[in-house]
């Protein structure tokens, strides 16, 4: 019973790992593969070709791509060190630029707070209309304060890179602060791989489907297979979300679904950027630290501050 137990043990843990190397195996060929035949998931006039797309998207071939993709970089990376310094650098400009841009949308949430307080308070209206270039647009107060949640989604969802590149993030300390350069840095690593991608990715194949729940019709769940998704291609239509909380009130609650994948994209670089970073000033030491950062300053005489704002 023993030897048998052992035997079945040892099966196990073989067939564990031939299916992590065939499906790291078969990574590279769906990649290939999708890229030399995109009319099979992008030709989205076809029903079999969006559920495929939609298959895909949130599905286990898809992760072994991605960590395929993720693999073959820092291999290049490794050998060639100025390649991992551009994906760094192309990467936390990716988090910066989207991160300066979405924070115009706080300034967005004040103008309209205060839009929205302003006229329905003193002028009693019951819709508002704004119309810059000719281009007009007229809803409801309730249209317009509930839009607000929008604005403020916006801001957390893409912004979180560029505060974690700016080192605005909160960090809990209990360690970390007291050990060597080359500590510090496996830490992050440790943190980067373990943490922040296999989190992201778990997260990520569920918010896929949450969304696309929400857009089409018969539902689809991450449970479903390639051949049941295909099955429901006959019947497949566009059932895009628009109903509001409220009557009139913001109705198009999809998009916050969609902020959601964004944010998850934005922390799957962030990852890998943050990875590469801590990675090149390990084996590079502590003078490079910091190296081609591009962070925001508060001016002269504020550096006390940089980083908390």
């Amino acid at each position: 019973m023993e030897e048998h137990s052992e035997t079945s043990g040892f099966f196990a843990i073989f067939e564990g790992l031939w299916w992590l190397v065939s499906h790291m195996g078969m990574g590279f060929y769906h990649m290939v593969y999708a890229v030399t035949h995109p009319s099979l998931w992008l030709d989205w006039s076809n029903t079999e070709s969006l559920l495929r797309f939609v298959y895909y998207g949130g599905s286990i071939e898809a992760l072994f791509v991605f960590i395929d993709l993720f693999l073959l970089l820092t291999a290049v990376g490794l050998f060639y060190r100025p390649f991992m310094w551009g994906v760094v650098r192309v990467f936390e400009g990716i988090a910066n630029g989207v991160g300066r841009l979405a924070a115009w949308a706080g300034l967005l949430m004040v103008l309209q707070q205060i839009m929205i307080v302003f006229l329905q308070s003193i002028f009693r209206v019951g819709e508002i209309s704004i119309a810059p270039f000719g281009l007009g647009v007229t809803q409801s107060v309730t249209w317009w304060s509930e839009s607000i949640k929008f604005e403020n989604a916006i801001v957390v969802a893409l912004c979180v890179s560029y505060a974690f590149v700016q080192g605005s993030h909160v960090r809990v300390d209990l360690v970390y602060a007291n050990v060597s350069h080359r500590a510090k840095r496996m830490i992050d690593m440790f943190g980067a791989l373990v943490f922040m991608l296999p989190v992201a990715a778990m997260t990520w194949m569920y918010a896929w489907y949450f969304l696309w729940r929400h857009l089409i019709t018969p539902k689809v769940s991450a449970s479903d297979k390639l051949e049941l998704m295909l099955k429901k291609a006959r019947i497949v239509k566009w059932n895009v979300e628009t109903v509001s909380f409220t009557g009139d009130g913001f109705n198009a609650y999809f998009m916050f679904k969609i902020l959601m994948l964004a944010f998850l994209v934005l922390v799957f670089i962030q990852a890998i950027s943050f990875f590469y970073r801590s990675l090149l000033e390990y084996i590079e030491g502590e003078e490079s630290a910091g190296k081609y950062l591009d962070k925001d300053s508060l001016g002269e005489g504020e550096e006390l501050y940089e980083g908390t704002h």
